[in-house]
């Protein structure tokens, strides 16, 4: 398909400098741009490329300053980043073939499930006794959707998926390969020598617009639910326990793991193979650095903290500084021990 730079700026709202009929059919970076492509400048260490690239049309922010003359047609928007996301998001819902009233066979379909129009399941997916699954969702191959499981309007879900039972699931909710949801609280009792299962029978909420990487295990409540709110984006390969909530619109990054009936407030950013530990609340706004271990409650709004255990991030830096520097006040002390001592001879 192609594109004119008019046709673009019409989209993300901005002024297209250069000629308005410059014509784009892809995109790419900025630093590989070649004719007919469309890219972006967002970050200011790319700047260079700007003034070589050869791609058609280029998106920047209005606030840029050019050092150069630019031959490529230029639009110029409030927030570059942002509105080629804006792009490739209408681009993607462009360009896909949504399957609609398809069940590919073989697949398993409960008598008592409830299956709404324009929907696609995959083959060798299994759909349970009781479950509700809504308009426009996409089921994709070797899923697993439990019994009394819900399914919310417009949800993808990627294939090899497990939904276990009495799940909630959200619409326009997008949940990556290979994620487990729903799966057993790591809930034990020592007794008489030896561990047991505590039943865990509540489930998992997951709310609207809420994107869940691959290889995610998020477990059912022992009691009640554990939540994930509105707004919320999981990387890959992340552990949230039983009865844990992830405030709305909060971001966790890769291997962070979080445990059991802690609560995160709202716009956290939690850092890639960061720790929580149980039992704790989380301030919304707070961020968190990666490798980060939390082992008491945040409760002042929007700190940051690093280290483990974590503590306030800008007093890290300045003990970071002062520990660099220890190998040379360890020598002004002992030159100042020794000064000591020849004093204390006379």
């Amino acid at each position: 398909m192609k594109f004119t730079a008019q046709q673009i700026a019409t989209v993300v709202h901005g002024e297209v400098v250069g000629d308005p009929n410059a014509m784009v059919h892809s995109f790419a970076k900025i630093e590989e741009s070649k004719t007919g492509d469309l890219c972006f400048l967002a970050n200011a260490k790319y700047e260079e490329y700007l003034y070589t690239a050869e791609a058609s049309v280029i998106i920047v922010n209005a606030s840029l300053s050019l050092k150069k003359e630019v031959q490529a047609t230029m639009i110029k928007v409030k927030d570059a980043y942002a509105a080629f996301a804006l792009l490739l998001k209408t681009y993607q819902e462009i360009t896909s073939k949504t399957a609609k009233d398809i069940i590919e066979q073989p697949s398993f379909v409960a008598s008592t499930a409830t299956l709404a129009e324009k929907i696609y399941v995959g083959a060798f997916s299994y759909i349970g006794e009781n479950a509700q699954i809504a308009a426009q969702v996409q089921i994709f191959p070797n899923c697993f959707i439990g019994d009394n499981v819900k399914i919310g309007e417009g949800t993808v879900i990627h294939a090899g998926v497990k939904i276990y039972k009495d799940c909630v699931i959200g619409s326009h909710v997008i949940i990556h390969a290979g994620t487990v949801i729903g799966s057993d609280g790591f809930g034990f009792a020592f007794e008489n020598g030896s561990f047991q299962k505590i039943p865990q029978i509540g489930n998992v909420v997951v709310e609207d617009h809420v994107e869940i990487g691959a290889n995610c295990t998020i477990d059912r409540a022992t009691m009640g639910s554990t939540y994930i709110r509105k707004g919320v984006k999981l990387d890959n390969l992340i552990q949230l326990a039983h009865n844990v909530e992830i405030g709305e619109n909060t971001v966790v990054a890769a291997q962070a793991g979080i445990s059991g009936s802690t609560k995160v407030g709202k716009y956290c950013m939690i850092g890639g193979q960061a720790g929580i530990i149980g039992h704790i609340k989380i301030a919304d706004g707070t961020k968190i650095n990666a490798q980060s271990g939390i082992a008491k409650e945040v409760n002042e709004p929007n700190t940051s903290l690093t280290g483990s255990p974590a503590f306030d991030y800008k007093s890290s830096l300045k003990s970071q500084v002062l520990f660099r520097q220890l190998p040379d006040l360890a020598k002004q002390i002992n030159q100042l021990e020794k000064k000591v001592q020849e004093l204390s001879k006379k």
